[in-house]
């Protein structure tokens, strides 16, 4: 009977447990956290590393806007909107533009010669004429498994009378139309921002992230739609994305992607609107030259999250990147995220930003941070500690990326789904681990090696003194 028992509560608990397999977790969202004494999770700053492209030719300038950067093996591509006066969307004055970096740091426009503009093609236009396709172009590399060299590259462009037409690519520089008709139909979404799609791994389909609107009460809010497909052909009906019970705020564009490194985890680094809110006078918008249009708005950057489905977590409210000293960054429309997070160095990743819309400085800023350092566990000079809900892994190892300070240190202790410390990987056999490092494997009295727990409902608990964790992995 006892022997009956202990089966039974195995195989409930496995039931309930939360299998991440190998994955690697960050520190975004509550999903895997239980509870948490002395600690709390901490949304981190990115590091402003200045600029990388300025919008100055007569193909480009003050207008410039919905950036993409796509790292293809060595080579790191940006693509934008090309517009040097304001007006309406989806006019022949846009044009779709392009830029390249061997390291992320530093761009360079080619003389492509594909498309002419004022009678010369020596410039870095890859899609024009083909209105209003080059409003919003959003390409990405598409990690379908078996997909034909021709179509490695995809994106998908429009606005709400045209719908979203499919274009292909094999080289990200060539461009033709995949279908005549819209793979996503004229309707009651806009599609007047980035439409952003990709492959979803862990959904094994394709997903399109786009902006529509939401009413609550008086105030029609810009929001964030998904739809799905198998083919990209194809299409689901839009639906909106909920957030529980995360502010009301405008969405300009939303930017989710997935993270590099854990693709079950899409990141996205929004454009949040606040219409009407001015903060520069008159006399302050002349001398910094912004369109007159302008500056009555202003703009910021939050970080949420999402593993699927029609839910965005938003754990962390506050700015993710603030608009930042200078008149400039104060004005509408700027501080707008490019889609995509790429790693620019074995510690670093780096996020772009357009800054200086509709001004003649308009110009694309990098941003870095530590690798998977979006937000972490941290636990001040006190100490603190976190315990996860039960979980399944694989793996013969786990490895923290983690800081600490010289006085600081990290303990690990896996415990059954009870709570009860395992012999062998209780605290008291857990050496303090005291550094810096991306990926460092976890060691315990005995050694390093999980393989008794591997497959089997466990929870982890992490004791931290002045210490940050960002993510961890088994493998």
């Amino acid at each position: 009977m006892l022997l009956t028992f202990l089966l039974l509560a195995s195989a409930l608990s496995a039931q309930t447990s939360i299998d991440i397999r190998d994955r690697r977790e960050l520190f975004v969202d509550r999903l895997l956290i239980d509870r948490l004494t002395g600690a709390s999770l901490r949304l981190h700053s990115p590091f402003d590393r200045g600029t990388v492209l300025k919008l100055d030719a007569p193909w480009e300038g003050l207008f410039s806007g919905y950036f993409t950067i796509i790292k293809d093996g060595p080579t790191y591509r940006m693509y934008s909107r090309g517009r040097p006066e304001g007006g309406r969307d989806g006019t022949d004055a846009e044009r779709t533009c392009y830029a390249e970096s061997s390291d992320g740091v530093h761009f360079s426009k080619p003389k492509l010669a594909i498309h002419a503009f004022k009678g010369t093609t020596d410039n870095n236009i890859i899609l024009a004429g083909m209105t209003p396709f080059s409003h919003n172009f959003a390409p990405f590399l598409d990690s379908r498994p078996g997909v034909p060299a021709a179509e490695r590259y995809k994106a998908l462009a429009g606005i709400g009378s045209s719908g979203l037409a499919a274009f292909v690519s094999a080289d990200g520089i060539h461009w033709s139309k995949w279908r005549e008709a819209p793979v996503l139909p004229p309707g009651p979404a806009r599609y007047d921002s980035q439409n952003l799609a990709f492959y979803s791994e862990s959904e094994k389909r394709y997903v399109c992230y786009f902006r529509t609107f939401r009413k609550v009460g008086t105030t029609n809010y810009r929001w964030i739609s998904r739809a799905t497909s198998d083919d990209f052909v194809h299409w689901s009906p839009g639906e909106q994305m909920e957030f529980d019970d995360a502010p009301l705020e405008h969405l300009y564009t939303n930017q989710t992607s997935p993270y590099f490194r854990a693709p079950h985890l899409s990141i996205a680094i929004a454009a949040r609107f606040f219409p009407g809110r001015q903060v520069l006078s008159d006399s302050e918008a002349r001398e910094i030259q912004v369109d007159p249009k302008y500056f009555k708005d202003v703009s910021d950057a939050v970080l949420f999250t999402t593993r699927g489905g029609l839910r965005y977590d938003r754990t962390f409210p506050e700015a993710f990147l603030r608009p930042g000293v200078g008149l400039a960054n104060w004005v509408s429309r700027t501080n707008y995220p490019a889609w995509n997070i790429v790693p620019t160095g074995a510690a670093e990743m780096s996020l772009y930003v357009s800054k200086n819309y509709g001004q003649p400085t308009a110009h694309i800023q990098r941003y870095s941070l530590r690798t998977d350092g979006f937000a972490s566990l941290h636990a001040g000079y006190s100490g603190g500690e976190m315990v996860t809900k039960p979980l399944v892994f694989q793996g013969r190892e786990l490895e923290l990326n983690f800081a600490t300070s010289a006085a600081g240190g990290i303990r690990v202790e896996f415990q059954t789904p009870d709570g009860a410390p395992i012999a062998g990987f209780a605290l008291a056999d857990s050496p303090e681990i005291i550094g810096d490092a991306i990926e460092r494997p976890v060691r315990w009295a005995s050694g390093k090696d999980l393989s008794a727990l591997t497959g089997k409902p466990v929870r982890m608990r992490l004791v931290l003194k002045d210490a940050d964790v960002f993510a961890f992995r088994f493998r």
